[in-house]
């Protein structure tokens, strides 16, 4: 039996996305002469899709057809952010000299979507042969074991941060890769060094990239008196720049919040989806959806969100073979870091990243990759311990 709380809750969370895709895309289709009902269409052909995958998937045997469709999905999708650099604009616009898209007809792709649950597999296939089955080794031991790990890490890093300019896409890689590393047995030393040189890169990468400088500038020069009170006043000196202008979006997103109190203005009674938030429906839906639902509403998606990690916890928990294991885990992170990511995003706690909420923002490809992960692990659902799935 597959694991029907978990699949339940993905279906509640895709209604409330086909909810919302229409209640605050109305500004959106406005502004782009579509008619009200496009982005309602387009989500439900993604969400149908969807939940299509989910169910073949789930029939599937696992013994067989697990690592077939996992190999198949990291190999086309790393292929494809190989290749999308030189592709045609006519099939890959840039945009502010990021390529993310491949368009095909009406359909747009995004394949680093499709990349993160390629990779999570990825790990999961080579982590029991290459890194799981060592016992205590040294920090040099234990560096050489997992270099190849970070190869393909910064090989990501270079094709999606670099030329796809998608900076948050990259840290919810790597947050993923860093955390299963702990899980699968690496020392604590380890994951210290990695967090280091992560945040090192991070900081290069940030610098690389005048847009992002000002974007860290803006949030910092935002939240910098309730830091400030903290610290000395020899150092608050050297610590504050000028206010800069607070980014509308960000502004905007916290007075949707604001405004919807705890019950919300009613659904579709939202004033910021009116061309204060640039396509709300998309990278800034938990604060259309607080204006709207209220602070209950807020809540009750997170309490959907957390349940669907926990579940797959719970699922991972119960699996005997290691692959299907951290195959699960890895899902799981890429799920609950896509969404933290997000929230602090909106509500002004990090600089905004232009991550996803899965499941809920709008978006065919974010939509069908979340599904195949999920579809992947309802097949491995069913080697979990008999009579423990519904615990």
């Amino acid at each position: 039996m597959i694991d029907k709380p978990l699949l339940i809750a993905v279906l509640l969370l895709m209604i409330i996305s086909l909810i919302m895709s229409y209640t605050l895309s109305v500004y959106t289709a406005l502004y782009y002469g579509y008619n009200d009902m496009h982005f309602f269409w387009r989500q439900l052909i993604a969400i149908f899709i969807s939940i299509f995958i989910i169910v073949i998937l789930s029939w599937g045997d696992p013994d067989r057809d697990f690592n077939r469709l996992g190999f198949v999905v990291f190999v086309l999708s790393s292929l494809a952010l190989i290749a999308m650099p030189f592709m045609p604009d006519s099939v890959v616009k840039s945009i502010l000299g990021a390529k993310r898209w491949i368009h095909i007809g009406p359909i747009s792709i995004a394949p680093v979507e499709f990349f993160k649950i390629g990779f999570v597999f990825f790990l999961a296939w080579s982590f029991p042969r290459k890194i799981t089955h060592h016992g205590h080794l040294s920090i040099k031991e234990e560096m050489t074991v997992i270099m190849p790990y970070v190869a393909v890490l910064l090989i990501a890093v270079i094709l999606i941060a670099i030329f796809q300019k998608d900076l948050g896409q990259t840290v919810v890689i790597a947050f993923t890769l860093f955390v299963l590393f702990v899980m699968a047995g690496r020392s604590l030393k380890l994951f210290g060094i990695f967090i280091l040189s992560g945040l090192f890169a991070f900081i290069l990468l940030v610098f690389s990239a005048p847009h992002r400088i000002a974007r860290i500038k803006s949030w910092w020069s935002m939240i910098q008196d309730r830091v400030l009170e903290y610290f000395p006043s020899n150092l608050v000196e050297y610590m504050r720049i000028p206010v800069v202008k607070e980014p509308y979006q960000i502004s905007n997103s916290l007075n949707a919040i604001q405004n919807g109190g705890l019950f919300g203005q009613g659904l579709g009674n939202g004033q910021f989806k009116l061309g204060y938030l640039s396509e709300v429906h998309t990278d800034f839906i938990m604060a259309g959806l607080s204006e709207e639902l209220g602070m209950i509403g807020f809540v009750g998606v997170s309490l959907l969100i957390f349940f669907i990690v926990v579940r797959l916890f719970i699922i991972a928990s119960r699996l005997k073979k290691w692959e299907y294991y951290i195959f699960t885990v890895g899902v799981a992170l890429l799920i609950i870091f896509s969404f933290i990511i997000n929230t602090y995003g909106i509500s002004g706690l990090t600089p905004i990243k232009g991550i996803a909420v899965p499941f809920l923002s709008y978006g065919g490809s974010q939509m069908i990759a979340s599904s195949l992960g999920i579809g992947m692990v309802l097949m491995i659902s069913k080697k979990a311990k008999i009579g423990e799935m519904n615990g």
